[in-house]
């Protein structure tokens, strides 16, 4: 039995439309905090269980009988405290595997999101001390983030980011989302790391370029000032933890953080992942 935690967000959700195309319902459950949240799962003929990873006891309760436990990373500040929650409990519950799907990056100690980033790798160690097999998922940056960190009036206004020429291997949630589901269908991960990453490495000229060539508008990139960028945010009215994740984020990525390819992500799927023009096709609807 699998159950997938971060069920009704992003990445759980295109993992659940996979489970559903490959297995049965009766062979996996999903973890949601209320009723209301997993109303959408359950009109698609889910199981559904309810817990809250700040609710041990909760918990407890929706990981019994659990063989594989897809511990998708969670969006909270305290994060690092909450998954190593998540482990101790999946080892009281008897689950036999955890699946995690953490980050790739070249170098933590010089990230400029340290403190973001750092939970991930802990994560990864409290999952490892507790003695349970293992399977790691370092997920590169998803290409569907592309619109956020270049804004709304990206065809009028150009892309207007600190991220220098850095480049990163921009791969699709919902590609990602069916490697991690063939991994909890499949054997043969049994501790194993992989580094799901595109096949190519793209800049945000790159990026540019590709949007260019599907709108056929003239889109620009401008590497921007990062002081003067905090501050245009500032004046938007950004909120101040936003500002420090899109400016870490183009930072890391000025640095060569994410410049890493593998076959991984090629390799789980059975075929190369969506290049960037053809994902922003698909994500812009051009």
């Amino acid at each position: 039995m699998i159950l997938v935690t971060g069920a009704t967000g992003h990445l759980g959700t295109a993992v659940i439309d996979q489970l559903l195309k490959h297995t049965s319902t009766e062979n996996f459950v999903a973890l949601a905090r209320s009723e209301e949240k997993a109303k959408a799962l359950k009109d698609k003929g889910v199981q559904v269980r309810i817990g809250d990873f700040d609710d041990p006891a909760s918990l407890e309760k929706a990981f019994a009988g659990i063989d594989k436990l897809l511990l998708i990373s969670t969006v909270a500040q305290n994060r690092g405290e909450q998954q190593k929650a998540v482990v101790e409990v999946a080892k009281k519950a008897g689950v036999q595997h955890i699946v995690y799907t953490g980050v790739s990056l070249k170098d933590l100690s010089t990230s400029a999101i340290k403190w973001l980033m750092a939970s991930h790798f802990e994560t990864e160690d409290a999952i490892k001390d507790s003695g349970l097999v293992y399977t790691f998922l370092r997920n590169a940056l998803y290409t569907d983030v592309i619109p956020m960190y270049v804004g709304e009036h990206v065809f009028e206004a150009g892309i207007y980011l600190p991220a220098g020429d850095g480049k990163a291997p921009f791969a699709l949630r919902r590609e990602m989302g069916e490697a991690v589901a063939n991994v909890l269908l499949q054997d043969g991960h049994e501790n194993k790391t992989y580094e799901i990453t595109g096949s190519e490495l793209y800049s945000y000229t790159d990026v540019a370029q590709a949007l260019s060539e599907l709108s056929g508008k003239s889109v620009s990139y401008t590497n921007a000032d990062p002081t003067e960028f905090t501050e245009k945010l500032k004046q938007f009215g950004v909120p101040e933890f936003a500002i420090l994740l899109t400016a870490g984020f183009a930072e890391d990525q000025k640095n060569h953080q994410f410049e890493e390819v593998t076959n991984d992500l090629e390799n789980l799927l059975g075929r190369k992942p969506l290049a960037l023009k053809e994902a922003l096709k698909e994500i812009y609807k051009l």
